[in-house]
């Protein structure tokens, strides 16, 4: 057992801690020895009933001239002749196998540099010192270690594990030994330091300021052990925070195939259908132009038929046999007037693409719906009880007592001009902010005629007029003049398939996004991308004025995990 560890425990006082587990029955406490503050070995129990170390107890009553138990100080006759016990001795072994199974995500601690050190009597190949003795200032192996514990006069000498630099522990000064330490020059002294220099210092022997930085190192070391299972922690989650992303990758890039094959599909299938009908109208128009030509063959088959009967009769010379044949002639085949007759060239089908284009608009609008909903599914996990903060409300607005609702009223109330309430516009901000992660939360705005909803930095304008813009602080949107706008950097107003009742409002701290949902239809309605955030971020709310068309507060509503 080292030097040290004796001396830690001669500085136990009689009052002892039990250091047993209430929440184990067999806790890491029940295995330890108290000399060497390990697990059991060899374990023995003495007449008192404490277990140590076989080797720990027997190393203590060699340095201490009394025979006693450390922790009870019970003295006894004579040393007492030590068996093992060997039912703690089953129990700790099994103990260690358990914590070293526990212990294998565990990193161990930085291991002690050990240093041989060479016997200083040994001639030509030096053992390794077993001992050294601090009052012969010399390292001994196990042989000429001997004497030591043999000869009277030698065996009070004080032992310690092996050291080097033997010297280094003798004052300079005075040839003494180094056995005092003085608190207030922080030096080590021998009793002749004491005596010269360092009389009304605070000064007390090595071992008792070796107990006090020995209790400081381990505190600090369990502090280390701690920083270490913490960082070893935030490593699991960041890999499980990875693992994690990764499966919802995977997921979204399935959504998406998904919904793009469908895309794709549809696409092809209005082209085919636009194709087929295209081929169709061709075919019509070539039938057409068949039955025109058919019909204008005929009669020109007819026409040439009278023209030969015509060109006989115009070469013959006899009066009589003309003025018979002309008679009996028949008159001209009826004809068509063929003027106004013909066949498109321009089959029309502007009609047909804009219908074949419109429905696909159709199928895609469908599929964003579709991923808008599954969007929507996937934030609401976000959500966030949100309050509404009375010291930031303008002096007109009313407030409901739990926090939930905010309207503009008639009256202005006297309330304190702190320097986070708006003292112009009738907004009040959020009670919490937010400076990571992401949030969610929605409000009703069902029966109002203006309103502006979204967030706001901790430090945006709040005295006087001022911009709803991001320069200002504000990203929001809003109903106003009957007409949705989204408050960027120039108001843009918003085209919205249907007029929204309840408003969702995604925040996404670190990927600077500001996103808005009509819940109710299941739609995006308008997102600030790109966006640098660097202070705490407060949900936004500006309910309008009162007006008999705008009556009706603001309502923060909790969100429906189920819907």
């Amino acid at each position: 057992m080292p030097e040290t560890k004796v001396k830690t425990l001669l500085l136990l006082t009689t009052t002892h801690t039990d250091m047993a587990s209430s929440s184990s029955v067999l806790s890491e406490e029940q295995f330890l020895c108290t000399v060497c503050l390990d697990v059991f070995t060899e374990p023995v129990t003495i007449q008192c009933g404490h277990n140590f170390c076989k080797s720990c107890i027997t190393q203590y009553w060699d340095y201490k001239s009394v025979c006693e138990c450390p922790m009870c100080k019970k003295t006894f006759d004579k040393i007492p002749d030590l068996s093992v016990n060997l039912f703690i001795s089953e129990l700790a072994d099994q103990f260690k196998k358990s914590v070293k199974v526990k212990a294998t995500n565990i990193p161990e601690p930085c291991p002690a540099m050990t240093v041989d050190v060479p016997c200083d009597i040994c001639s030509g190949t030096k053992l390794k010192a077993l001992k050294s003795c601090l009052v012969c200032l010399t390292s001994y192996c196990e042989t000429h270690l001997e004497p030591h514990q043999r000869v009277a006069g030698l065996k009070k000498h004080k032992l310690i594990d092996p050291v080097e630099n033997m010297e280094d522990r003798i004052c300079e000064k005075h040839d003494k030994l180094l056995e005092l330490f003085c608190r207030t020059d922080r030096t080590c002294l021998c009793v002749l330091c004491l005596k010269a220099d360092h009389m009304t210092h605070d000064t007390v022997p090595l071992e008792e300021e070796y107990g006090q930085n020995m209790a400081k190192v381990r505190e600090m070391e369990a502090k280390v052990h701690q920083m270490i299972q913490e960082r070893q922690q935030k490593v699991f989650e960041v890999e499980n925070s990875v693992e994690l992303s990764r499966k919802d990758a995977k997921k979204e890039i399935s959504a998406s195939a998904e919904v793009f094959t469908s895309l794709v599909r549809a696409i092809e299938r209005s082209q085919a259908e636009l194709f087929e009908m295209i081929e169709e109208k061709q075919k019509a128009v070539e039938r057409q132009a068949e039955e025109v030509i058919k019909d204008l063959e005929q009669e020109i088959t007819d026409l040439r038929r009278g023209c030969a009967d015509l060109k006989q009769l115009s070469h013959t010379e006899d009066h009589l046999h003309l003025i018979r044949r002309f008679s009996s002639l028949c008159p001209l085949p009826t004809t068509k007037d063929w003027s106004e007759i013909s066949v498109p060239r321009d089959l029309c089908l502007q009609g047909t693409v804009r219908r074949a284009v419109s429905q696909l608009e159709k199928t895609v609008e469908r599929e964003v719906d579709r991923l808008c909903d599954a969007e929507l599914k996937r934030i609401r996990q976000y959500s966030v009880d949100v309050t509404l903060d009375p010291n930031t409300a303008n002096p007109y607005l009313i407030l409901s007592e739990d926090g939930k609702q905010v309207k503009d009223g008639d009256i202005e109330k006297d309330v304190p001009d702190n320097p986070e309430r708006f003292d112009r516009c009738t907004i009040v901000l959020g009670s919490e902010g937010f400076s990571s992660g992401r949030v969610y939360y929605e409000v009703t705005v069902k029966g109002k005629s203006a309103w502006y909803l979204g967030v706001a930095r901790e430090s945006c304008d709040r005295k006087g007029d001022f911009t709803l813009s991001p320069e200002h602080g504000y990203w929001c949107v809003g109903l106003e003049n009957g007409e949705y706008k989204s408050a960027d950097s120039s108001l843009v107003s918003l085209i919205l398939r249907e007029k929204p009742e309840k408003v969702g409002v995604f925040l996404d701290y670190e990927e600077g996004l500001v996103s808005f949902y009509d819940v109710e239809d299941r739609s995006h309605i308008y997102s600030f991308t790109g966006c640098t955030f660097t202070e705490k971020l407060y949900p936004f709310f500006y309910p309008g004025l009162k007006d008999k068309n705008n009556s009706v507060p603001l309502i923060i509503t909790p969100v429906n995990h189920t819907d």
